[in-house]
């Protein structure tokens, strides 16, 4: 008989016989239940490993007495790349549903963590195995994805992560290294120095606090001859952020370039525009949408960094299903990789 073969057949007694552990603590172990020692955990967790044992999620599936069922919370509001995150939920339903997965979608008003909490509160862990989120980092959402993980919800990040919560996987891209892509650009486009202006959505964000991180590592290391201009919020709302940068572009004759980390990118093409000096500025934006695919054309914005919303809900998807049946303590999923788009590689 094969390894393969050989390690197909392992199961949970024989977890349990190895780690020399009851049944009912390696259940606890594979499910990220509390009430296990560190020490006992790391006896299952190796036994798993030397035994490659692996669950079969199709048969634990055939087993429940119903599908599965997750729900995303998703920001509203006038930011484009939301509402591509949910576009993409609702091309996945139908597939879903074929595996015993029910995807549904709850829009909340961007930056409303205590809606958010609401939402993660009412969730009854008799009708939902997993709640992916998109939040800010508030200890009003701490406390809610804390409860829900123990209630037995499987509870996941969305672009920008929790570390500090009990949330089970974060799915995203590295987003200090997005901004440090920025920094990298800009700074080659005006090697002579220069003004840049920073606009956020909001500092209480980790995506766009990580972003900015590694905008500054980079200037700081490599051009300390530009000069920063903010952060500035503009709270991802195309209105807001088109005021911000047409105020700007006034009290600042000589800017050199500006990135946005987050969005209201309408706003900002707009300001652009209007001020008569798009394509006069180097400006980075975030993720290829509508507006921003506009401003590549027309020469306002000279490079986009987009996070793929397909590949972040088919990952999404992919590891809710591990975590709602148990498979692993710790899921690993494909790392979702920083596209860069200019106006020359536009699909």
């Amino acid at each position: 008989m094969s390894d393969e073969a050989a390690r197909r057949r392992v199961t949970v007694h024989d977890v349990a016989r190895a780690a020399g552990v009851s049944l009912a603590t390696v259940d606890r172990v594979l499910n990220g239940r509390p009430g296990v020692r560190a020490t006992t955990t790391e006896k299952v967790e190796e036994a798993i490993k030397s035994l490659g044992f692996s669950r079969d999620l199709n048969a634990s599936l055939m087993a429940r007495s119903r599908d599965l069922t997750v729900v995303f919370f998703i920001p509203d509001g006038s930011n484009e790349f939301m509402d591509s995150l949910a576009e993409a939920v609702s091309r996945r339903v139908g597939q879903a549903l074929s595996d015993r997965m029910h995807l549904t979608t709850e829009r909340i008003r961007a930056l409303d963590t205590g809606a958010l909490a609401a939402g993660l509160d009412a969730l009854d862990p008799r009708t939902c195995d997993c709640a992916v989120i998109v939040t800010s980092e508030e200890p009003d959402i701490l406390a809610a994805v804390d409860s829900a993980t123990r209630r037995g919800i499987a509870v996941m990040t969305l672009v920008s992560d929790l570390p500090g919560s009990n949330r089970r996987h974060f799915i995203g891209v590295d987003n200090v290294a997005a901004g440090r892509t920025a920094a990298s650009l800009l700074g080659r486009f005006l090697p002579q120095g220069g003004t840049v202006a920073v606009i956020a959505g909001s500092l209480h964000l980790r995506d766009h606090l990580e972003r900015l991180e590694g905008f500054r590592q980079i200037l700081s290391a490599d051009f300390s001859g530009i000069e920063l201009v903010g952060p500035l919020e503009g709270h991802d709302e195309r209105g807001e952020t088109e005021t911000l940068v047409t105020k700007l572009l006034d009290e600042h004759p000589k800017l050199s370039g500006i990135y946005n980390l987050g969005a209201g990118n309408a706003g900002l093409v707009a300001a652009l525009k209007n001020s008569g000096r798009a394509g006069r500025l180097r400006v980075i934006a975030h993720e290829l949408t509508a507006p921003t695919r506009e401003g590549l054309r027309s020469g306002a914005i000279d490079v986009v960094l987009d996070q793929n919303p397909d590949g972040e809900i088919r990952e999404a998807v992919a590891a809710a299903r591990s975590l709602a049946l148990g498979a692993a303590r710790h899921v690993a999923t494909d790392p979702i990789e920083i596209g860069i788009f200019l106006r020359d590689n536009l699909r």
